[in-house]
């Protein structure tokens, strides 16, 4: 693949100038930098984007919000190609009010065909035999001016973006599956950050275990460190660790040498902010009996003795298929899914409707053994057949003869009785 030297704009004029070069491309691959592991407020700091013969990288710092380009990746006839869409959707709804509108994210297409390794750098390697360097992996692309070989490592994130798209799209449209990449594109196209902020410190790993009063207190040290870190414009973990908010909220010390006491805590913090968290935790203890906060009350359904029972069975089925299909069982179907039929129980292919949560081509390929699975009831048959109705041609890998489409047909074992609902999840 030839490779051209990417631009770098940090000028509105110079960015109006590419894209008027561009013209009206059919495809653009984009991607984007934030500083999360170094800043409180997360943003984009650098826009990479390439199209079949020009690549360049954007610095919004000086430029502020790029019109012509929002206008670019807004456009219904522009499908804009991401890896592993859902943040970049995000800061791009967020930072400048853009909703892609044709969207082919290279990670969900990997995954719907059974990749295991979805990765962009495995990806890569696997299709086309390009090693990724990831020695910029953590920089703090907030800082200027950026060297040469960070720019060139930003712009390698999109350079054979259209590449494996290709690719991909390919071996999904032989496998019968373009249809499910399709509606899962469009389900994503509209995500965007929601949800109350005040209620952040409730999603911290290990609150479920605190009293309603240390939750008070983990409440106000929350806000302390936040106050902090929009101060210093420093990512939360660097002021504070969660941990170590968790055993101020359980110890609620009185003094610093109680806080010195408290593992992990900053021995070099100054002594007014050392006071400032025994403030917060001096507030969180004063908070009345009946102010005290506590989780939001979950959904409460009827009981169902039976319930565990149809999900168990409805496991089996997807669990059979995905095993023929080759895919990962939680993207074929994930278990919240499940569930939304067990509480359901369509008794038609046409009642799947009243279940937002199943996409389309889910009911296509495990609707009629779900329907027999639910049918069954407890203590029914030992096994159901299952055919799932689509041709299916595995994808080849490089150099490999694809093989030829496939009938599924799946023999069901009985059952022991046993969010987000996206699988497509970031990788840690």
């Amino acid at each position: 693949m030839p490779q051209v030297a990417p631009l770098y704009l940090d000028s509105i004029e110079a960015v109006d100038r590419f894209l008027a070069e561009l013209g009206q491309p059919r495809a653009i691959a984009i991607d984007t930098e934030g500083a999360s592991f170094h800043r409180f407020v997360d943003r984009i700091y650098l826009l990479q984007l390439s199209t079949e013969h020009h690549h360049a990288v954007i610095d919004p710092l000086p430029i502020g919000t790029p019109e012509r380009l929002g206008k670019l990746l807004q456009d219904r006839q522009v499908e804009v190609v991401l890896h592993d869409a859902d943040y970049d959707l995000r800061l791009l709804r967020k930072d400048y009010g853009w909703q892609v509108n044709a969207l082919f994210d290279t990670r969900v297409a990997s995954q719907l065909l059974g990749l295991r390794a979805f990765g962009l750098a495995a990806l890569l390697e696997q299709f086309f035999g390009i090693k990724l360097d990831k020695k910029h992996q953590r920089a703090d692309w907030s800082m200027r001016p950026l060297s040469a070989d960070m720019l060139e490592y930003a712009a390698l994130d999109t350079r054979w973006l259209l590449d494996l798209r290709t690719r991909l799209r390919s071996d999904l449209e032989k496998a019968g599956r373009w249809h499910w990449a399709q509606e899962e594109f469009e389900r994503a196209e509209g995500t965007q950050w929601t949800g109350d902020e005040s209620q952040a410190f409730l999603k911290l790993k290990g609150a479920r275990d605190l009293t309603r009063r240390e939750l008070a207190r983990l409440r106000e040290l929350v806000l302390w460190r936040d106050d902090i870190a929009r101060e210093l414009d420093r990512a939360t973990f660097r002021v504070a660790g969660n941990e170590v908010l968790l055993d101020l909220s359980k110890a609620a010390p009185t003094s610093s040498g109680e806080l010195s006491k408290v593992k992990g805590f900053p021995r070099s913090m100054s002594e007014s902010r050392m006071q400032g968290v025994l403030d917060a935790v001096r507030r969180g203890s004063a908070v009345p009996e009946a102010d005290l906060p506590r989780f939001p009350k979950t959904v409460r359904w009827d009981r169902d003795p039976d319930f565990d029972d149809r999900v168990g069975r409805l496991k089996a089925v997807r669990d059979a298929a995905a095993e023929k299909l080759e895919l990962d069982p939680g993207v074929l179907c994930s278990r919240d899914r499940m569930e939304a039929v067990a509480r359901k129980m369509p008794t038609s292919l046409e009642a799947f409707e009243e279940i937002p949560e199943m996409r389309r081509w889910q009911v296509e390929v495990l609707g009629e053994g779900f329907l027999k699975s639910l049918r069954t009831g407890r203590g029914g048959a030992t096994a159901t057949k299952v055919t799932v109705p689509v041709a299916v041609q595995l994808p080849a890998l490089p150099d490999e003869p694809a093989a030829g489409p496939a009938s599924v047909s799946v023999k069901l074992p009985s059952p022991a009785v046993g969010g987000d609902d996206s699988p497509y999840r970031p990788e840690d």
